[in-house]
């Protein structure tokens, strides 16, 4: 699961959620050696040709969209969420490497959590509300994920220990 329930002292919890991360950075390196080299067999026939300088190029095109595109994804799951639970406050921040932190707290006997089934932007979309708010949390998680987090959280929220 991309999120973990941290005990930080008796009466302060925090949970932590990220994105889930299917390509390592190295498992990235192997895919773009791999493309580069599986494109320049085709190449080999080429050799002593003026044909390869004009294939040459569209090669290391491919090579380099798909390291600007595995880039810009590693930027988008850099996105986090940090919410911390104590004995009166509950507070959840959002980190986003281009828009900024983006903080919500509440007084944790009126925070609860809601589950929309259908009509957010995803499906079993998780909200907290409280303090004439609602806030999302764990969108980037997936289906189960967020169902299990809806638990999590319902559970941890009646328990003020």
């Amino acid at each position: 699961m991309p999120y973990r329930w941290t005990q930080n002292s008796d009466a302060e919890q925090e949970l932590r959620l990220w994105p889930h991360n299917s390509l390592p950075p190295r498992g990235a390196m192997i895919v773009i050696l791999s493309v580069f080299l599986f494109g320049l067999i085709p190449l080999l026939a080429m050799l002593g040709s003026v044909v390869l300088w004009g294939l040459l190029p569209f090669l290391l095109l491919t090579v380099l969209g798909l390291w600007l595109a595995i880039q810009t994804n590693y930027r988008a799951r850099s996105v986090f969420e940090v919410l911390t639970l104590d004995q009166t406050q509950a507070r959840l921040v959002h980190h986003h490497p281009q828009t900024g932190d983006q903080e919500w707290t509440c007084n944790r006997y009126w925070a609860r959590p809601e589950m929309h089934t259908s009509g957010g932007p995803v499906p079993h979309y998780v909200t907290l509300v409280g303090d004439g708010r609602e806030v999302e949390i764990g969108a980037f998680l997936s289906e189960d994920e967020r169902i299990a987090l809806f638990d999590d959280l319902n559970q941890k929220l009646r328990d003020p220990a």
